[in-house]
């Protein structure tokens, strides 16, 4: 292609509304164009990458066995009500009405329309198990988007269902897609990408994983264990041992602590560690109005995301507790001895084995010392709500060697059980003629995401180092003096049109700009294999050609430029596949 007809308006500034590396290249190289909070336009040079990073997944999933479908973006309330899933789902779920009044959805996932589209399509064991997959649009009414394509409202998922007889059967399959996302992630560039145990959240069933690629632009924070292969989202991860704070049993004492509300404030009044106090953390369950008080140690902060799951409701009917004058409750001395307040009340698992804590005594301007659960409050069920932290044991190895870092999610895959199958009644007959829900496992890639995640990985501030496997172009040709040196000119038009009928994705700059701007512009496209084609290096018989991943540019003769290029192309495509 020539680069005077490329639509790619390249930015000399940096963008001031990107806040992350990827969205700011992205922008600046003329790749994305936003039209709406969160909604961006795919110019040619990212949709070159994106359809080639969808090539890519079309072979791992063609190669699982998988079938391709495409279905509506739009659904029917009537359908997300088959899962119960219409009215669980707050306001990222984008309703609308249509012409008829009916009331309609934009799918930010696909889970009814896939079942829905397959009823009585394998009514018989026989067809079991078998996915299907498709590569299409969402949209989920993100409440704050961000960093570009990484959290984006409208954006583009391959999204892939198996279904099976038994859990066996979804587990071998499971297992399956699990190494064929590993594949896809080696073959675009970012082989660094770990998968991590996490929360199911709004999608249900009885397992999930999601790949993470580790960099310190992302969203989600990663528990991973220095000493063997534990690692799990924060949402999930958890510790099975505790280091004990206080290990003899002390007399319960009720001491006066005038306006002493907060953890520090008490520490400092008492000279007690933190490690030694307890506390209680107050939320307001929404769906049923009920009072919930979190008891956990005091050096410890409550994982909303485990409480949620205890509770069984969703993310937006919960939330902190504001005072209320008309609450039975002591603001800043909450304790679980003598707690008169109805309330849902969930201790902790850091609480479990302490002998003598610090806590509120239910009275304004009194604590404990010396609380034991067991003894002073009686028989209580411990549970883990609480955030690991690196102080923690690792819960596999039991060392003390977990890590937390920072992660970009661009993948997902669920084990669903029968949720969707058996609320929308999909069946199927076993063997013995009896009528069976099957089992679903889900399976999702953000191709758009997943093009960003490789600029953020692979990048530095003012250059984009795309992978040979999608970059927008193999091979860009930057001659200086294109239009004024005949020379130039003639060897430039000899060496694209070779390198095109050869099959290469060549960008030639015939534009009559300076070196430095051409320059730039290219560090911008990222293509792996950038030939330079200059007077004075043709004066003597060579090409200069830089290589992405090698530091220095190399003098090649024109003789041997050729076999060149198609060595280093191979080498490059070797590192990716």
């Amino acid at each position: 292609m020539l680069q005077s007809k490329l639509i790619a308006t390249t930015k000399k500034e940096w963008p001031s509304e990107a806040t992350i590396k990827s969205h700011g290249l992205l922008l600046k190289g003329g790749y994305i164009k936003q039209m709406a909070s969160g909604m961006y336009t795919l110019m040619p040079l990212a949709r070159r990458v994106t359809k080639k990073i969808e090539k890519i997944i079309r072979e791992e999933m063609d190669l699982l066995g998988a079938q391709e479908i495409l279905m509506p973006l739009v659904a029917t309330r009537k359908l997300w009500e088959m899962a119960d899933r219409y009215s669980s789902i707050g306001s990222e779920l984008l309703r609308f009405k249509d012409r008829t009044d009916a009331d309609m959805v934009l799918s930010m996932t696909h889970e009814e329309a896939t079942v829905f589209s397959l009823l009585n399509e394998a009514s018989s064991y026989q067809k079991y198990p078998f996915s299907v997959y498709q590569i299409q649009t969402k949209f989920r009414d993100e409440a704050r988007p961000r960093a570009g394509l990484i959290r984006a409202r409208e954006f583009t998922m391959k999204d892939a269902y198996s279904f099976h007889t038994d859990s066996k059967s979804l587990d071998k399959e499971y297992d399956k897609f699990y190494e064929a996302y590993n594949k896809i992630f080696r073959r675009v560039g970012i082989p660094e990408v770990i998968a991590v145990a996490s929360d199911t959240g709004m999608m249900g069933g009885s397992g999930a994983h999601e790949y993470m690629l580790l960099c310190d632009a992302g969203e989600d924070k990663i528990v991973i264990c220095d000493e063997c292969n534990y690692s799990a989202n924060m949402e999930v991860a958890y510790t099975s041992k505790y280091d004990i704070a206080s290990d003899n049993i002390e007399e319960l004492k009720k001491i006066n602590t005038p306006g002493i509300k907060t953890i520090e404030s008490l520490h400092q009044f008492t000279n007690i560690p933190i490690s030694k106090m307890g506390k209680a953390v107050i939320y307001t369950r929404l769906d049923t109005n009920e009072i919930v008080i979190v008891f956990i140690r005091a050096d410890r902060e409550v994982n909303e995301t485990k409480l949620r799951n205890l509770l069984k409701i969703d993310d937006e009917k919960l939330i902190p507790r504001k005072e209320e004058k008309s609450d039975n409750i002591a603001y800043g001395f909450v304790g679980p001895k003598d707690l008169n307040q109805k309330a849902i009340v969930v201790y902790d698992k850091s609480l479990e084995n302490e002998e003598s804590l610090v806590f509120g005594a239910n009275e304004i301007d009194y604590h404990y010392t010396g609380l034991n659960i067991k003894r002073d409050v009686g028989e209580v069920e411990f549970v883990d709500v609480a955030k690991v932290t690196d102080e923690d044991y690792c819960p596999e190895c039991l060392k003390k060697s977990l890590k937390i870092e920072k992660g970009i999610e661009v993948a997902n895959i669920f084990k669903l059980s029968d949720k969707y199958t058996k609320q929308m009644n999909m069946t199927y007959l076993d063997e013995n003629g009896k009528s069976k829900n099957p089992i679903m496992g889900c399976y999702g890639i953000g191709v758009g995401r997943l093009m960003a995640s490789v600029v953020e990985k692979k990048s530095t501030e003012n250059k984009i180092n795309w992978p040979a496997s999608i970059a927008p172009f193999d091979i860009h040709i930057c001659p200086i003096d294109y239009t004024k040196n005949e020379d130039v000119k003639k060897e430039t038009d000899m060496l694209y049109n070779t390198l095109t009928k050869r099959k290469y994705d060549v960008l030639l700059d015939d534009r009559n700009k300076s070196a430095g701007v051409k320059f730039k512009d290219a560090d911008l496209i990222g293509a792996p294999i950038r030939v330079v084609i200059s007077p004075r290096n043709l004066s003597e018989g060579v090409f200069e050609v830089k290589i992405s991943n090698e530091d220095n540019e190399s003098l090649v003769n024109k003789d041997e430029l050729l076999n060149y290029i198609q060595e280093k192309f191979t080498l490059l495509l070797k590192e990716v596949e």
